[in-house]
């Protein structure tokens, strides 16, 4: 049912409407906090998640090897020190079993799930120009009246799961990574093959390569990667962390990623062998340091580029023996260190020494299609498989929304907006649809250089506090005027074209998604930047917002 023939069918007697002050799409990171937010405001608002629990990112992705690549102390809330000191996690980098019980806590600890509906997918949003209130329908039929319309959808939530010709007719098990089933695959035994070597296809592959009886990887785009040190946590190693709560809650977001270190050295203040005994230092650190917090000058100067870029190409060759075909499929040589999402990984490039495990580069030979025994490629070669692995990513930034018909003013159409030009204003908010917020959209910090829990902690804060001051001042509807969102567009692609990211062709431009307009999907000026700017439109009032 469309969102117009729900509001028919209502004037004609249908199903009752429910009202709310504040509907919110999603029950990850973003929405239990945006809920938490609102409902602490004393606003009518209901969280729809299509999940049958909470938890997002953390809900859908079960599939083996699933973990953070951030450290578990800083992928926390941070306004309250109670609720952050009654979790202790287990180790650095927690498993996702881990980190779904911890979004659990979270919900029950601040009693949350009363006003939670799962199971429930909202298909369609329309905003009423003469009532100023949007009218939300859901795959169940429901009809919702809301004020506010707010989105915590997430940046990797809509999964490309239907990529290669035939998949239907294929006899074994085909499953994508982020729609692993609860109940698990069995793997045992079976040969199983995995399209993708991105971050998730890395966890997959180092996990399971010892319990299957043959793997196929099927690999497409060459990836950076930095070992994984992952030490576990005791009594004391808690209590550390702990500690530091009041620091980490001052600090973190206000660096530039929202992590908690940051650049130490300028690349010119040090001599060739000073830096590299930086870089080596960084590397042993186990972490997403080297990436994120070795030199800024990686992102735009492409000589410093060239050097890490060959020190970490230098490491991963070491590891694979220099064996002339793994290093081929596996090293990137065509674009540079950090310009892509980069994984951590555990003992990952040892696994294609195992004599079970077959690299299969689809640079020049590309996959054709699936047939029922199995997977064939641009040259007509079979491999005949149990099992497909679908570790091939997301629409990232848009997807989630652009698969739900959301319609602004005049009846305009957000999916086909977005398939014209990905514009937003701060990623908060979209000029055309009033009291549409959102969090995780394109050109504000979500998925690339940032530290998901502090970005999205920032706009959820910064949405409830916009919508405590249109309370205060009697007003019911805002939207940025287009010359704002203009602004920013164009603030947003200057600074993402002053970087080498923009010059990549990755999921960060979605070029992933064949047809989806080109632009940096993140904003690359810094978490810290990003926050002065948002809080310095709140703070003058929300100059260039039409309010009423």
């Amino acid at each position: 049912m469309t969102v117009a023939a729900a509001a028919t069918a209502e004037a004609d007697g249908g199903s009752a409407t429910r009202e709310l002050d504040a509907l919110v799409i999603g029950t990850g990171v973003a929405g239990l906090y945006q809920l938490h937010q609102l409902r602490e405001q004393g606003l009518r608002v209901r969280a729809y998640d299509a999940a049958a629990d909470v938890g997002g990112t953390w809900f859908w992705n079960r599939y083996p090897g699933a973990r953070f690549d951030s450290e578990a102390y800083i992928y926390q809330y941070l306004f309250s020190e109670e609720l952050y000191e009654g979790w202790s996690w287990s180790q650095r980098f927690p498993d996702q079993p881990e980190i779904e019980r911890w979004m659990h806590y979270v919900a029950d600890r601040l009693d949350l799930r009363r006003d939670i509906q799962f199971s429930t997918t909202v298909t369609g949003a329309r905003f009423d120009e003469d009532r100023e209130r949007w009218t939300v329908i859901t795959d169940r039929g429901e009809t919702i009246d809301t004020q506010f319309l707010v989105t915590c959808a997430g940046m990797l939530s809509a999964p490309l799961t239907d990529v290669f010709p035939g998949q239907d007719t294929f006899r074994g098990t085909v499953v994508h990574t982020s729609r692993w089933p609860a109940d698990g695959v069995h793997l045992d035994g079976k040969r199983v093959g995995v399209v993708g070597i991105g971050a998730t296809g890395i966890q997959v592959i180092q996990t399971i390569a010892d319990r299957v009886g043959h793997l196929t990887v099927f690999a497409r785009t060459p990836q950076y990667v930095l070992p994984m040190k992952n030490p576990h946590f005791g009594p004391e190693e808690v209590a550390a962390y702990k500690a530091r709560f009041p620091e980490l809650r001052e600090t973190l977001p206000r660096t530039f990623t929202g992590f908690e270190y940051e650049w130490q050295h300028a690349w010119a203040d040090l001599t060739p062998e000073q830096r590299r005994e930086h870089l080596e230092d960084i590397h042993a650190n186990g972490s997403l340091k080297l990436w994120l917090a070795s030199f800024a000058e990686m992102f735009f100067d492409e000589d410093v580029n060239a050097e890490v870029s060959e020190f970490v190409r230098a490491k991963m060759r070491e590891r694979l023996r220099d064996d002339p075909h793994l290093c081929d499929v596996l090293i990137p040589a065509d674009y540079g260190f950090g310009t892509h999402r980069v994984p951590l990984e555990t003992d990952y490039l040892e696994v294609y020494h195992r004599p079970n495990v077959e690299l299969v580069g689809l640079r020049d030979n590309a996959v054709s299609h699936v047939v029922p025994e199995g997977l064939v490629l641009a040259d007509g070669t079979l491999y005949e498989l149990d099992v497909l692995i679908l570790a091939t990513g997301f629409d990232a930034g848009t997807g989630a929304l652009t698969r739900i018909d959301i319609r602004g003013r005049g009846g305009r159409s957000l999916t086909e907006d977005w398939g014209r030009d990905i514009r937003t204003t701060m990623g908060l908010m979209v000029h055309g649809y009033p009291n549409l917020l959102t969090t995780a959209v394109p050109l504000a910090p979500s998925a690339a250089l940032c530290n998901m829990t502090t970005c999205l902690q920032q706009q959820t804060e910064w949405i409830s506090d916009l919508i405590r001051h249109l309370r205060a001042e009697d007003k019911t509807v805002i939207e940025p005027i287009k010359e704002t969102e203009d602004a920013w567009v164009a603030h947003h692609d200057e600074t993402a074209g002053a970087n080498l990211i923009s010059r990549t062709s990755s999921w960060y431009l979605g070029a992933n998604v064949p047809g989806k307009p080109r632009r940096v999907l993140s904003y690359t000026g810094g978490l810290g930047t990003y926050r002065e700017k948002c809080d310095e439109v709140a703070a003058a009032g929300y100059p260039g917002f039409e309010i009423r």
